[in-house]
């Protein structure tokens, strides 16, 4: 691609942006003619090459052979408003022992357009969105919505959490309501009309075609920037202007997607706020999760209020992990963390069953560079302060788990631990370390 088309196409976007923030009310009523060939091209290598592939099963590699063709044909299609999005391909991923996660995979021409679309949302709304909400925003992250949950329970007078999720809160968003909070900052009709088909392009399920009436599809690129603006008018933005002002204390709100925490100082604000979601859900056709959502008291006083009232101290999860009151080696008041117990089990259940699995399938050499990356990421994630623990006892599984498998690719045992603590200091596995420190307040 030209650089010179390149640097346009960037110099649109900026300037959008500079007119996002500049006026806050601004309605842009000029986007659609922005996905042109040269834009879709930059979506295009932008891209995951190694993603599965959609109901068309078109891979990237394979739309790239005939690129500038492809991709002309797509750009007509786009002007004269004919572009129509093909249903995506349902699968389900494990989310707990009982329940599925259902995704959607696009094909490879609605993941082109939906980056472009994406790109093109997120130079007006990054400007609107509050600086508390963390989900599937650029250069943000879920450890980052976590530092600073520490950071203010440390630091502010926190007494209340006020812990929400939103109950099938991807299958229930309404599409008019939807349509009608992105006309507040877009107005032009040809972006509006792509969007909405693109929600209304359904899924294949067990090759039946499935409708959608309501709801984002889940794995689409489109889908976590319309959550986010749906929830920035829901929720963010109700809580900035409104609930803020009518308590007579401390109160923040924590949002990754639509997984959010409530930090109230008073007790009587964290009933009114609690009481308040559940009437704000509800005029948008959402539930609040019932056993995902409470009230609980929280915070430097907890232990001491629980001893006294003879009962544990309260405990909230958030974002894997569970958050509870802990102290420092001078007896002061700390935020503790661990990995949540059933997703403790789960992982390690994941990593012994693929240890079982694969033992026989392959020699030790071939897989055990899968093994090192699986380690790395779990430390990636779970490796944060005050978790170390947790990390250590799933290093320590995974070594069992190893031992055990290993030994039984034959009717004899193979090794002992003697031997088999020399053969891990040949072959050496990536040891448990903390990746994200919250201690540097």
């Amino acid at each position: 691609m030209p650089y010179a088309e390149v640097g346009k196409t960037e110099w649109k976007l900026s300037l959008i942006l500079e007119h996002a923030v500049r006026n806050k009310e601004m309605q842009f009523t000029s986007l659609a003619h922005l996905l042109n060939e040269k834009f879709l091209e930059q979506c295009f290598y932008s891209l995951n090459r190694n993603k599965a592939k959609g109901i068309d099963n078109v891979g990237w590699y394979d739309y790239k052979r005939n690129i500038k063709e492809n991709l002309s044909e797509l750009a007509r299609k786009l002007k004269a408003k004919k572009f129509k999005p093909l249903p995506a391909r349902r699968v389900y991923i494990p989310k707990s022992n009982k329940e599925k996660r259902p995704l959607g995979i696009s094909t490879i021409e609605n993941k082109i357009v939906e980056k472009g679309i994406k790109r093109i949302l997120e130079s007006i709304y990054e400007q609107d969105f509050i600086g508390k909400s963390y989900g599937f925003r650029p250069n943000r992250n879920c450890h980052q919505a976590l530092k600073e949950l520490n950071k203010l329970i440390m630091t502010k007078p926190v007494s209340y959490i006020v812990e929400a999720d939103i109950k099938g809160f991807f299958d229930n968003v309404t599409h008019e309501q939807l349509i009608d909070f992105l006309r507040e900052r877009v107005g032009d009709s040809s972006m509006l009309f792509l969007i909405e088909r693109f929600m209304k392009a359904g899924y294949i399920d067990n090759e039946l075609l499935i409708r959608t009436d309501n709801g984002t599809p889940q794995g689409s690129i489109l889908s976590p920037i319309l959550a986010n603006i749906y929830l920035h008018y829901v929720l963010d933005n109700w809580f900035e202007t409104i609930v803020k002002k009518h308590t007579r204390g401390y109160c923040e709100l924590i949002r990754y997607a639509d997984d959010f925490v409530c930090l109230v100082r008073y007790k009587d604000d964290a009933t009114k706020i609690e009481r308040g979601l559940k009437n704000r859900f509800n005029k948008y056709n959402l539930e609040l999760h019932p056993e995902k959502s409470r009230g609980i008291s929280f915070g430097r006083y907890e232990r001491e209020n629980a001893e006294k009232q003879n009962r544990k101290p309260n405990t909230f999860d958030f974002l894997g992990f569970t958050h509870f009151c802990d102290k420092t080696r001078k007896g002061k008041f700390k935020l503790g963390r661990k990995t949540i117990g059933k997703r403790f089990v789960r992982k390690c259940k994941e990593m012994s069953e693929w240890l079982k699995r694969i033992r026989n399938i392959a020699k030790p050499k071939e897989w055990w560079n899968t093994l090192k990356a699986k380690l790395r990421g779990h430390y990636q994630y779970y490796g944060v302060s005050g978790n170390y623990r947790g990390i250590r006892s799933f290093y320590i599984h995974t070594i069992r788990r190893l031992f055990k498998w290993l030994n039984r690719r034959s009717q004899r045992a193979s090794m002992n631990w003697e031997n088999f603590n020399k053969y891990l200091k040949c072959y050496k596995l990536p040891q448990p370390r903390i990746a994200h420190s919250f201690y540097t307040l």
